[in-house]
């Protein structure tokens, strides 16, 4: 017998995309739609590619509700699934734990949310599986939820499903229900349906640990193409597993190498052609883009005194309506030697301002970025303030060079 199942998590349904108020032109109406859309494709995936068992692993929502047209809207989708014979099972995370959701709607016959008390074990024995998990009873789950999980059941095919961190700390995501990899495989089940990292990632295949990721990227630091895994069962083992893209809109990062320019036209082109190339990628898809100019130019100074982020604007305007800039990064450099090898003044300043720049953030700059937060249109301070500095130490030089 083959059974097919589709394993997603972080569904974020009608979170904001953040990032783009620097862009005048982003639609916002249009990109606040984008986790719909996400949704929606991932209900037509499972019903064109026949799947059997959808399984949502937490975060299906990003917080309590606006108003009951996120909850109708899910709803909706799951009935779309039922309504075909398709059973769905989902557990909640840390941003729609059973205490941050106050407005609550009953899900259709088919849908079953696994409660958030003690794990759970759901047997579907015409499919030959049997489904694990639990859900968040509140945000900051700290406790490792799988010391609670049940022991495998004899002749299924086990799936444990789990909002989790696992062992990975710092980065974009909190510390919630923290395990080891061991923890899993200590159970014995053949696939662990993960949800709470946001970038896809398979930890093992024996057994089965992966990261769906999210369906649906939200800002620049969700680049890439997202969406969930489709899992293939056959005679009782997994058989295959496999990412199927979803998402609706796009996040990039995009380099455009200015080395050698000696024009502003020549870069330009470069840009453009850095920006048509990631716009191709996306495959039809709108496109938010974060661009970083670099190499080494006789533009460098001529740049670091530009609006640069009108010019790329222009440039991205002119390829598509559907393109848009969430921000522009200099780190372009003079193609003469360094102004910081020269024994002169000039090249004492040039040392004593580049250990300025290098110096950690709270030995300079103390507060000063969150004020300027508050007095800048949003979107003009770079993700690190010393960029800041690194950019006025260009331009400074720059002219005092050309003096």
């Amino acid at each position: 017998m083959t059974v097919r199942f589709l394993h997603a998590a972080d569904i974020h349904l009608d979170s904001p995309l953040r990032g783009l108020e620097a862009d005048p032109g982003a639609p916002a109406e249009l990109i606040r739609g984008a986790t719909r859309r996400a949704l929606g494709r991932l209900v037509d995936l499972a019903l064109d590619e026949d799947v059997a068992l959808l399984l949502i692993a937490g975060d299906i929502y990003d917080g309590d509700w606006p108003d009951y047209g996120t909850g109708l809207f899910f709803a909706a989708q799951m009935a779309r699934l039922t309504r075909a014979g398709r059973r769905v099972i989902v557990i909640r995370g840390n941003h729609d734990a059973q205490n941050r959701i106050t407005r609550t709607l009953r899900l259709p016959e088919g849908v079953r949310l696994l409660d958030h008390r003690k794990p759970e074990t759901v047997e579907l024995a015409d499919l030959g599986l049997a489904v694990h998990g639990q859900s968040f009873a509140e945000q900051a789950v700290t406790d490792n939820l799988v010391r609670g999980y049940p022991a495998a059941v004899a002749g299924r095919v086990n799936i444990g499903l789990l909002h989790t961190c696992l062992e990975q700390t710092g980065g974009l995501h909190e510390r919630y229900a923290a395990c080891t990899r061991a923890d899993l495989e200590a159970l014995r089940y053949d696939y662990w349906a993960l949800g709470h990292i946001h970038a896809r990632e398979v930890i093992s295949t024996d057994p089965w640990i992966v990261f769906a990721g999210n369906l649906q990227g939200r800002h620049i630091n969700e680049p890439g193409p997202k969406g969930a895994t489709l899992v293939t069962v056959e005679e009782g083992r997994i058989a295959a597993v496999e990412p199927r893209v979803v998402d609706d809109f796009r996040w990039a990062r995009v380099n455009a190498d200015l080395t050698g320019c000696e024009t502003r036209e020549q870069a330009l082109e470069r840009v453009q052609t850095a920006l048509q190339t990631a716009f191709e990628a996306a495959e039809g898809r709108g496109l938010a883009a974060r661009v970083t100019l670099e190499g080494a130019t006789t533009l460098h100074g001529a740049l670091a005194a530009a609006d640069l982020r009108v010019e790329v604007l222009n440039e991205a305007r002119q390829l598509s309506p559907n393109l848009w800039i969430e921000g522009v990064q200099l780190r372009t450099r003079p193609p003469r030697p360094p102004l910081e090898d020269r024994g002169d003044a000039l090249g004492t300043l040039a040392r004593r301002i580049d250990a300025l720049v290098e110096a950690p953030p709270d030995d300079l700059l103390g507060d000063w970025p969150e004020q300027l937060k508050n007095k800048l249109p949003p979107g003009m301070l770079p993700d690190d303030p010393r960029q800041v500095l690194a950019r006025a130490r260009d331009l400074l030089l720059a002219r005092l060079a050309e003096g």
